[in-house]
Order: C-alpha cells, then structure tokens, then sequence
C-alpha cells in the first residue's frame, strides 16, 4: 500500500547554460572573464559547445578590418541552431558600433550590448529570462560607470589582468575605440589596489594592469599616479611581477621609467605604440605627438638602468603617406630596436573622421610597404635577441611542449624562452626558474633550466 505521506524525489533543477565566443584584445578576454564570472553568480553554467548552450554570447571587437561582417558571417552559422529556448547575444565594440541594427540583419539575436553597459549585466538577463527578445545595453560617451565586480572567473591560476581605465578620449582619426569603448574613466586606486591584493592572496603571482591608454590613468579620488599604481602593487608580498598594456605616448611620463627602474617587480617591457615614423603623418593621424616627442621618450627607457625591452604598433598606407613618409617609418625601427612590431596596412573603420580621407596608397603598395617593413624588422630582432646568448633570467612556467620536449616560459621583457631541464620533474605551471641562454631565434629564445 502506498504511504500516503511519502515525500517522492523531485528531479533537480538543472542549471541555465551559457556559451562565449571571445574576440579581440587582451582587454576583450578580460571583459569576458569578468562576464563569465557575473553570469555564474546568476546561475548559468558554462558549457563549451555552443549547440548545447540556453544562451551563446559572442564577444565582438572592431579594430580589424571587416570586422562587423565577420560578426554576421558567424551569427548566420548560429542561425542553423536556433532550437525552443535558446537566446543569442552580441557583445562588445560591434554591439555598440552597430546597435539595433544587429536586430535587423540578425532577428533571432535577443541581447545587444557595449562594453559599457556591462554593469547592467544581472538585469539585462533577468529581462531576458522574463522573455524580452530586443534588450540593448548602449550606453553613449557620458557615462562614468566601470566594469568592477568581484565574480570575475579568472581564466588563469597565476597570470591576472585588472582593468584600470576603461574608454578613450584620443580620437586617433582612423581608430572606432572612442565610439565603442566610451569616454575614459579610472576606477579609483584603492579599488585597484584591494583587487590586486586579493588576487596576490590567492596566488597570482603576475599581474596585468590593462587599459585602452593604460598610462592615462587618472585616480579619481587623486591619491596615486599611475606610476605609484605600478610600484604599490609591485611592492605587494606573492607579487613576482606587473605588467601593464597599452600605453599611449602622449601620457607616458619619466616616473613610470623610474619605477621600473626601483622596483624590481615591475617587468623591463613597454609597449608604446608609434604608428608612423613621420610626423606629418601622425598629424594626420591626429596621435597628438611628433616623431621628436616620440624619441624623448625612447631616450628615457635606453638610459634607465633596466634593460628595458620596448614593442610597437605600426599602421602602413595611412592615407596621405608617401615613400618619404614610409622611410622615415622604417628609420624609426632602426632608431629604437624594437624587439616586436605589430604591423598592419590601414583600412578605414565606420565612423571615424579618416574614413572621409582620399586613399593616396593603393592595396598593391601597402602590401610592398608591409613586407619591406616586417623584413627589416626581422633582421632586426634576429640580432637584437642574439644579445641574450648565454646570459641567465628568469622565466616563468606556462606550458610543456612534449612533443619537443621543452618547457615553455616567458621572462620579464615579455620574450617567449623554451627550454629544457636535467631534473628528473618538470617545473609546475606558474613557477619562477632560471634559464640559461643557448639558442636564439628573431621571436624567442631557447636554453636550460639552471639551478
């Protein structure tokens, strides 16, 4: 007979899924991170097959060229797993570039929403689950809101990024960031610094302090330069080393040379975007900078003490560019010795005032530019990572290649070091060795783990 009273097993409730596709720059994956984090706080579940997953997120960034295409062209494969339930969103620079719009060409995309207005994000999706299929998160340039939260879901146990600015006030004439990142706006440096010390509690032992135009930071609450920034956490216990990336040369200032140069935490790497080597084209480009202000501060960083290893970014074919121009770009590389060049050729981005600009350089010679460019470039690095021929620093662990039998690792300048060990177990993850130099290459260096 049947009790009555007997309390039968309810099925569990099983969790919402979730699946992000991420794009773009460093400051993309970290934005993901702290979205991923924020929807597990929400319940949702991380999946990694978009074709199980209740909602697909693509994080979009619109630097490159053809960029919100691409965006389309992935949607339209999403489109073939539209199933009963299943809610697509769009995030990002593309989202606020494109806006509505997105709803128009992709009409089973539910959530459109810029970097922004991530902040919105809890109630963005409890709209969504209520069963609204149009929510737009676009916030326009005013808004003095940051992305802080406290579930970010750290993708890596020993390497962290924290976003310290966000937005940007520079309007380079060919560059979208403005308009789909919003105005800059710092968070304070006690949130930073609470953050970072959290994170060193926990064991990061690297740190990356991450902004549009990183070194444009500007305390709101007034206590700290950027600079003190970079040293306070540099100073902090567990923390081996800090990062910081992009830096803009109109506010790079000689106190951040000096506190790499005092403390020792702080990595020898500066990546200080160019972008041309002639000054008329950098006015065009409206950089706010010269050629000669540009090479002060080179100078700072080959006359500190540290053996500072400094990167750029190139753009070839800016419209107005002539041969001459091009050659004063290529001079530059010899001037500095840069050891790692980004290089692309110019392609007008929606929206920006370059965008109106007649193109002077045709495809056939921006691509002869380019080759020209990463040719000497190459030869460059070739002798400049032949310096390093056995000296000994210190990596730290990030991968095995088993197939080769090498450890991967990455020293302070930022130089990707493979090597080998006589020990008969291999460095974990994370951990801090010394490497002694034995073989170069134009991007990496290779050698032995040393006691």
């Amino acid at each position: 007979m049947t009790n009555p009273f007997q309390i039968l097993d309810q099925p569990a409730i099983q969790p919402k899924t979730f699946y992000i596709e991420t794009f773009g720059c460093q400051m993309n994956a970290h934005d993901s991170e702290k979205v991923i984090g924020t929807l597990q706080h929400e319940g949702y579940r991380q999946v990694q097959d978009e074709a199980v997953a209740d909602l697909v997120l693509y994080n979009t960034c619109s630097i490159r060229d053809k960029a919100e295409q691409k965006v389309f062209h992935r949607l339209n494969e999403y489109k073939r797993m539209q199933g009963e339930g299943k809610k697509f969103a769009v995030l990002g620079c593309v989202a606020q570039q494109e806006g509505a719009k997105i709803f128009e060409r992709a009409p089973y995309v539910s959530l459109v929403a810029g970097s922004a207005s991530y902040r919105n994000l809890p109630e963005m999706l409890r709209r969504l689950e209520a069963g609204e299929n149009r929510i737009t998160g676009l916030d326009d340039r005013q808004t003095d809101e940051t992305f802080d939260t406290e579930f970010t879901a750290r993708s890596n146990p020993h390497r962290g990024y924290i976003t310290i600015i966000e937005g940007c006030d520079k309007f380079c004439s060919y560059c979208v960031v403005p308009y789909t990142r919003g105005k800059e706006r710092s968070r304070t440096s006690e949130s930073v610094l609470a953050e970072a010390r959290r994170m060193a509690d926990v064991g990061f032992t690297d740190i990356q302090l991450l902004g549009q135009n990183v070194n444009s930071y500007r305390d709101p609450s007034g206590k700290m330069s950027f600079a003190e920034v970079l040293g306070a956490i540099g100073e902090m216990t567990g923390v081996r080393r800090v990062r910081f990336t992009t830096s803009h040369p109109r506010d790079f200032t000689h106190d951040i040379v000096e506190v790499i140069d005092a403390v020792p935490a702080v990595c020898d790497h500066v990546h200080l975007p160019v972008q041309s080597g002639s000054s008329a084209v950098l006015k065009a480009m409206q950089r706010e900078y010269t050629r000669e202000w540009y090479l002060e501060r080179v100078a700072w960083m080959k006359a500190a003490k540290s053996d500072i290893s400094m990167t750029t970014d190139i753009i070839v074919g800016f419209p107005g560019e002539t041969e001459e121009d091009f050659e004063q770009t290529l001079s530059m590389l010899a001037e500095v010795n840069y050891d790692g060049v980004f290089a692309f050729k110019y392609s007008p981005r929606p929206n920006t005032p370059a965008v109106g600009m007649a193109e002077t350089v045709s495809e056939e010679v921006k691509s002869a530019r380019l080759n020209r460019l990463l040719e000497q470039q190459r030869e460059r690095q070739r002798v400049s990572y032949a310096r390093h021929l056995n000296t000994t620093m210190e990596v730290m662990v990030e991968g095995y290649n088993h197939q080769r039998g090498q450890i991967a690792g990455r020293s302070s300048q930022n130089k990707t070091v493979n090597f080998t060990t006589q020990q008969p177990i291999l460095p974990a993850v994370g951990n801090y060795v010394n490497v002694k130099i034995t073989q170069t290459f134009p991007n990496s260096l290779v050698g032995e783990m040393v006691q």
